[in-house]
Order: C-alpha cells, then sequence, then structure tokens
C-alpha cells in the first residue's frame, strides 16, 4: 500500500525506527544494519515501505532503497521465509551479499542469519537463484569475481577448492585477478596464496 515514506526520524528503537510525515509516526522494522540508524534524530529521510497484513498484526518494513525492498519481496516468497527470517537476513549482511551468495549459490553465507539453518538457506538459493537471472556479475560487488563457469579450468579450481572447505564465494573471491588460460593447479596456487 505505502510504497515509500518521506518524513523526518524521531525516534530509534530496538530494532524500528519511528519516522513522522505529515503528523502522523510510522513505526517501521528495519534491518539492523540499515543506514536508518546512524542518521541522527530530526534528519529527512526516504523510507521504501513494505506493509504486511496478517490476521492479527498490521506491520511496517523499512528499507534504505528499493534494491533492499524488492529483495525483501523475493525473500518472502519462498517457502517458510516470512517477514522475521527475511528481516534477520537482511541485518546479517548487505543486500549485495546475500545477492551474491544466491548467484553463486553459497548457501552457507546465508546461514551467518539468525534462524536460518543449512536447509533453509538451500530453499533460499534453489527458489531464488532463478529469479536472480537478471543480475549479471558486474551488478555485484567485486565484479571482477568472475562465476566458477566463466571457464573449466576455473571452475575446476572452484570446485577443487569447495572440496576443501571453501564455500563457492571464497573460492571465487580468491581467483580474483588471476589472467585467463593458466592450469587448474596455477589456479588453486593463486587462491591459496590469496587465502
Amino acid at each position: 500500500m505505502f510504497r515509500y515514506i518521506k518524513g523526518t526520524i524521531e525516534m530509534k528503537l530496538a530494532q524500528s525506527v519511528v519516522v513522522e510525515c505529515g503528523g502522523v509516526g510510522f513505526e517501521m522494522a528495519v534491518p539492523q544494519n540499515s543506514r536508518l540508524y546512524l542518521a541522527p534524530e530530526g534528519s529527512e529521510v526516504t523510507v521504501f515501505t513494505y506493509m504486511s497484513v496478517r490476521e492479527d498484526d498490521i506491520s511496517l518494513f523499512g528499507f534504505d532503497d528499493e534494491d533492499g525492498l524488492l529483495l525483501f519481496e523475493k525473500l518472502i516468497t519462498v517457502n517458510g521465509i516470512g517477514a522475521k527470517a527475511a528481516m534477520a537476513i537482511l541485518s546479517a549482511m548487505p543486500a549485495s551479499e546475500v545477492k551474491k551468495a544466491i548467484v553463486f549459490e553459497d548457501a552457507d553465507m546465508l546461514t551467518r542469519a539468525n534462524g536460518i539453518g543449512k536447509k533453509t538457506a538451500q530453499r533460499i538459493v534453489l527458489e531464488l537463484k532463478d529469479k536472480m537471472k537478471d543480475i549479471t556479475v558486474e551488478d555485484l560487488p567485486g565484479a571482477d569475481i568472475a562465476p566458477a563457469s566463466s571457464s573449466s579450468d576455473k571452475q575446476q579450481a572452484t570446485d577443487a577448492l569447495m572440496a576443501l572447505g571453501y564455500s563457492r564465494t571464497e573460492a571465487a573471491a580468491a581467483i580474483v585477478g588471476a589472467e585467463d588460460g593458466l592450469s587448474v593447479e596455477d589456479y588453486i596456487k593463486i587462491a591459496l596464496k590469496n587465502m
């Protein structure tokens, strides 16, 4: 119903902020790493919102930008992920890191969030990876981190590093800057030096 609310921050609570707009104070839950917590009280803000209406509760959830809101809306489409679980994920890491975890199929990264176990994280990756097809690696921070499928030697090196216990994201990040055309062994040596 409300796409965004523009007003002033009147107070900050444990997991929410109150934004006054037109004489009405809207309390909205925000991710714990939100820039809204850093803004001083009385400062003008624009908060992108999601309104959750249930039989026994009406809640507002607020985000720094539309990107965070859109990711939240995708997360709550996953079976078993409600608004609180989605907020826990977005509180544990920035939206860009959540996207990276989904694109690189790194479920372990999502388990950093409170209440998100391995099976739930795997379900998030499984259900959302196709919905993230519109996101290219260039859109993610660290755009020079190529996905494992960019070349067969890099893929084999990434798979080998994952067999050693590294996550897909860690393995891909460790090969950053390595020139194309190297052998699998050379990629692994470079990655282990970067770990």
